[in-house]
């Protein structure tokens, strides 16, 4: 079974608005939507902003709804000129920025205990252009973020759930893939007041190309 890791309502509302409904209830504090969207059955977990949220989702679905595989869908920030305010990426690796234990381990900053990168791989989605993620529980226009993400670990977009999702995945063997639809671009004024007046934007380029998504998991 496909299941859907999507932080917030508005995020997800695309999504259910183009499905057929079996049933909706709530589960550890998150929304759990079993439906047919194009035809093919899914379930959707609205789980929350932030690693623990959405790695909660993730297992959730994995442990108690069978999730053979994982889908995290969602609007995110840009990093540089390679991706576009409403462009859709799907994502092939991720890695979480504020897990550091270089000092501790060496190594580079994002390798989580146990592993031998900092990147984890996702597997990749034809038929969209890939990009590299950076995931923390933060958002914010923190220039030292920005050096640390472009710089040192050469990431493309920023989010808040995608490295957690990941790790949960491969922890449990369980397929992850993902599609981030650009919000703010890095360098562009405020990401707050970009990702506030873009999100009709996001929206709109997601319910354009949902058929294209759901048919490509």
């Amino acid at each position: 079974m496909t299941c859907f890791i999507i932080a917030m309502e508005k995020e997800a509302a695309p999504l259910l608005e183009a499905a057929e409904i079996q049933k909706d209830y709530s589960a550890g504090k998150k929304r759990i939507v079993l439906c047919k969207v194009y035809g093919r059955e899914i379930t959707v977990v609205i789980c929350g902003v932030g690693k623990v949220n959405a790695a909660s989702g993730a297992q959730y679905a994995i442990d108690c709804l069978g999730a053979t595989k994982i889908v995290n869908l969602g609007v995110a920030g840009g990093l540089h000129g390679g991706v576009e305010v409403g462009g859709i990426y799907a994502v092939f690796s991720a890695v979480q920025y504020d897990f550091d234990l270089v000092e501790l381990n060496g190594g580079k900053t994002g390798t989580l205990d146990g592993f031998d990168d900092n990147y984890l791989p996702l597997t990749p989605t034809d038929g969209f252009e890939l990009r590299k993620v950076g995931t923390a529980d933060r958002f914010n226009d923190n220039y030292d973020d920005f050096l640390l993400l472009t710089e040192l670990l050469d990431a493309d977009i920023r989010d808040m759930e995608l490295g957690a999702i990941a790790q949960v995945c491969i922890l449990s063997n369980v397929e992850c893939r993902a599609f981030k639809i650009i919000s703010d671009i890095a360098g562009s004024g405020s990401t707050t007041e970009q990702y506030v007046k873009n999100l009709a934007v996001c929206f709109a380029a997601l319910k354009k190309n949902l058929k294209k998504i759901i048919e490509s998991v």
